[in-house]
């Protein structure tokens, strides 16, 4: 078993507060897979507005949640730390997004993505959410690292 906790994730990824929405690393295989933790709660700075009396994650953030474990898949296989340094990691596309449950405060996400390939700087990865192993998101991510 691979874990991380949070401070190695800042190890790897450039993002941070309040865009950084991977919380723990459970499992990893260099170049195969990763499975993710993030905790939803009420104090996240999206749900004031989204939506008043009824909180409810941005679809748009759980597709952000998937890429982040796809990079992060990225820099582990590739052992390349990019929280310090000037490496970015550029979505470039998505493909078979599917919603299939809301995420509320007190939800934990269970996060997967498994590459699919590698092709040119591109990686492919299938990504999918799961709260207490119930399907609640998908799709296929692409993106590319390069130094800024």
């Amino acid at each position: 078993m691979n874990s991380k906790d949070i401070h190695e994730i800042l190890e790897y990824l450039p993002h941070r507060y309040p865009f950084l929405l991977i919380d723990r690393i459970l499992d990893y295989e260099k170049d195969v897979s990763l499975t993710a933790l993030k905790n939803v709660t009420v104090n996240e700075p999206f749900f004031p507005g989204h939506y008043p009396g009824h909180p409810v994650m941005p679809g748009v953030l759980l597709i952000e949640v998937m890429a982040q474990a796809a990079a992060l898949l990225a820099a582990l296989s590739a052992n390349v730390k990019g929280g310090d340094n000037n490496l970015v990691y550029y979505f470039v596309g998505t493909d078979k997004v599917r919603f299939k449950r809301p995420v509320q405060p007190g939800d934990q996400l269970t996060v997967k993505a498994s590459l699919d390939r590698k092709r040119g700087g591109m990686w492919f990865c299938s990504c999918s959410i799961t709260v207490d192993d119930e399907p609640c998101t998908s799709c296929t991510v692409m993106f590319t690292a390069k130094e800024v």
